[in-house]
This record gives C-alpha cells, sequence and structure tokens, in this order.
C-alpha cells in the first residue's frame, strides 16, 4: 500500500480538494444532505467566513499514492480562548473539525496532524468536532443515523465515533435535537399557559419585520449572546458574523416563522425556526453540491413558497435576567405554540426539530418534555489533552 502523506493545503486547488471530498466519500449515503458546493467553499475562505477574522484556521489533506482521502482542520479561536475555563474553551484550547476519512489509520493520521499544529500554537488542549465554531457544526453524531439532519446539522458516518474514542478522546458533551409532531395540541396546562399570558397587557409577541430585517436580527443576536453566554462552549456572535449569518439565512426568514418577545416595551426573548431547506436539497441537488439548472429553478420556486415544509428551531433564547423565572417559560410556551400554528396552517408542516440542546440544559430539555418531543438525533463533543 502507498504511503499515506498529511500535508497542510497551500493553494486554491487544495481548498477545493479538501471540500469535495465530503461529497465523494458520502456520496452512497442516502441519509448524507449535499449543501451547495459554493457555500462549503466559501465557508473554508479566509475573507468570505468572518469565523476567519477571529480565529487561526489551518486545513489538512491526507493523500495515499496521490489520491485525496482524508482532510482535518485545525483551529484556534481567539474569542474562545478568552472564555471561562469551566464553561468549555477558555486559555490554551484549541479545536479541530471537518474529518472525512476512507478508514481508521488515515483518521488517526490526520487527528495527529492537527494536535500536533494545535501544539506549535502554544495549546495544551484540544476540544473537537468543530466545523468551525460552535454556532456552525458542533460535535460527532453518534445517534439517529437512519434519517437525514434537517438544516444546519451535520451527518456523520457512524464510524467516526469509534475512530475519535479510540484516538484517546473522552466525550465531555453531548447535544441533542427532539422531534415534535405540531399537529398534536399541547397539553392543557401548557395551553392555559399560553392564555394566560395571553391576557397579559405586558406582554407582546410580534413577528419579524422583512423590511427590518437588520435591525430584528441584530435585537436577535444581542439577545442570544445574552441568553447563550453562560452557556458551556459559548463564544459570542461578532457584528460580522451577525450580518454574513444574517445574508446566509435571509431566504429562508419567514416573518411568522421568527418570533420575537416583548415584556414592557423590551425585547427579552426570541425563536427562530426555519424551513427544512435539506429536504428540497436532497431531491434537487447532485451528490457533488452542483444542482443542474432545473435543480436550481425548483430550488428557488421552493425559497419563495416552502410548502409543504418541515420545520427547525435552531435558535431560542431568553435574557438572563429572566431565566429561571415563570416568565421566561411563559414566554417560550407562547413563541412555540404561535410558530406551531404558523408552520400548520401556512406551511403545511407535520412536524418539527427543536435543537441542537445541551444534555444538561434542565430549563430547554423540561420544555421539550412538556410539549412532548422526543430525542432523535444526539453529537458527541469531546476533549483531550495536548
Amino acid at each position: 500500500m502507498a504511503e499515506l502523506v498529511i500535508t497542510p493545503i497551500s493553494s486554491k486547488a487544495d481548498r477545493a480538494a479538501f471540500v469535495d471530498l465530503a461529497y465523494r466519500l458520502n456520496a452512497a449515503d442516502q441519509n448524507w444532505v449535499p449543501n451547495l458546493r459554493s457555500e462549503e467553499i466559501s465557508k473554508f475562505t479566509p475573507g468570505k467566513n468572518p469565523y476567519f477574522d477571529h480565529a487561526k484556521v489551518q486545513l489538512f489533506l491526507a493523500r495515499r499514492g496521490g489520491r485525496v482521502v482524508g482532510r482535518i482542520s485545525a483551529h484556534i479561536d481567539e474569542l474562545a480562548l478568552k472564555q471561562p475555563v469551566e464553561q468549555g474553551m477558555g486559555p490554551g484550547t484549541g479545536n479541530w473539525g471537518a474529518i472525512e476519512a476512507e478508514d481508521e489509520e488515515t483518521a488517526g493520521a490526520l487527528i495527529a496532524a492537527a494536535e500536533g499544529w494545535l501544539r506549535e500554537q502554544g495549546m495544551t488542549r484540544v476540544v473537537a468536532p468543530m466545523n468551525l465554531s460552535v454556532w456552525e457544526e458542533p460535535g460527532i453524531q453518534v445517534l439517529g443515523h437512519d434519517h437525514p439532519p434537517m438544516v444546519m446539522m451535520a451527518h456523520h458516518n457512524a464510524a467516526y465515533q469509534g475512530w475519535i474514542e479510540r484516538a484517546g478522546y473522552g466525550r465531555v458533551k453531548t447535544l441533542r435535537t427532539f422531534d415534535l409532531d405540531i399537529r398534536q395540541d399541547f397539553p392543557p396546562l401548557i395551553r392555559r399557559i399560553v392564555a394566560s399570558g395571553e391576557k397579559n397587557a405586558k406582554i407582546r409577541i410580534r413577528e419579524v419585520e422583512l423590511k427590518h430585517f437588520g435591525r430584528d436580527a441584530a435585537i436577535i443576536c444581542d439577545i442570544l449572546n445574552d441568553a447563550w453566554s453562560d452557556n458551556w462552549g459559548f463564544v459570542p456572535f461578532t457584528p460580522r458574523e451577525i450580518e454574513y449569518t444574517g445574508k446566509a439565512l435571509k431566504p429562508l426568514v419567514h416573518p411568522g416563522l421568527i418570533r420575537i418577545a416583548e415584556y414592557e416595551g423590551e425585547p427579552v426573548a426570541f425563536m427562530m425556526t426555519l424551513p427544512d431547506l435539506n429536504g428540497v436539497q436532497m431531491r434537487v441537488n447532485k451528490r457533488n453540491g452542483k444542482p443542474s439548472l432545473l435543480g436550481l429553478i425548483r430550488l428557488l420556486l421552493w425559497l419563495r413558497k416552502p410548502r409543504p415544509a418541515e420545520m427547525r428551531v435552531p435558535l431560542m433564547g431568553v435574557r438572563k435576567k429572566l431565566q429561571s423565572s415563570r416568565l421566561a417559560s411563559q414566554l417560550a410556551f407562547m413563541m412555540i405554540e404561535y410558530i406551531r400554528r404558523e408552520a400548520l396552517e401556512t406551511f403545511a408542516a407535520k412536524r418539527a426539530e427543536i435543537g441542537w440542546v445541551l444534555e444538561d440544559n434542565q430549563g430547554m430539555v423540561a420544555i421539550a418534555d412538556a410539549i412532548g418531543s422526543k430525542v432523535n438525533r444526539e453529537y458527541a463533543v469531546y476533549d483531550k489533552a495536548l
């Protein structure tokens, strides 16, 4: 067998090879979603993805006999280094992610290369996988490989879990998604909580306004940075990332699916729901991430009127000063119920997915349980001393 060679990428062609490998290795997996190739190239390109504004990133390729057989990213987020150690990141903590490999030998060599680069940069610990930041695709999938992920979630080769663990990594966190049949009314207690909130003149649950999308996106991100600031793995969203993410998500934004809760006129909570783009991408994108002209037209038409469409709730948050209060749960249930009605009536949705949610986030887990949702996927995040 030819020698395995690991090299840092050094050209535009290398970056293209880095992206294209994922399409080739996952082509036969019917539950893997081929994202648009142009978006994947942008994700890993300095100057396009604002993650690179505050992070040092090195991409690696593995070749055997000149053929690309694996990839990995190694990165150090300067914002993550400033976080408290007890929240998961902190000084001396680097990351790797975006791993794809033909076999365990290749995966092990790639992980060792990423660890070596992190050591050279002065890191003493690694938390992985992160692709690239905790806001994008954290963790490796360990449950739910029998169905495709929803928008902005990853699907991984089931063998990767064992390869990572045998490389000396121990699980530090489990992230979960919850599946919900939204055709069913919520239990009587939840309905009473919502009805009570509707009688409270101090509460207003409003839709985002497309004509003021930049303003509302900034409000949501301000609440998000406050609400999540004590969570494990938290790294603040920057203004450039707000702009970048808002632009990327705007085609999926429908006002009735994204709500901001105001209390006495102050925005204090939000809930973001997106139609599941993955479902249509699996139908129109080729396995190489390049849709045909007809596929692109079908995608654009779906974006204009995504019906029927399943739903995903990627983010919600309540300002810290209200967390653990009855008002916080009431606002959450009101937003969930209003969005459930909109998803049913306007988008003919049957199910929704909530998450990811940290396994020990008792507040969110309690809400998920109260509305009758069930865990349908899990992702593991690992760490290791360097």
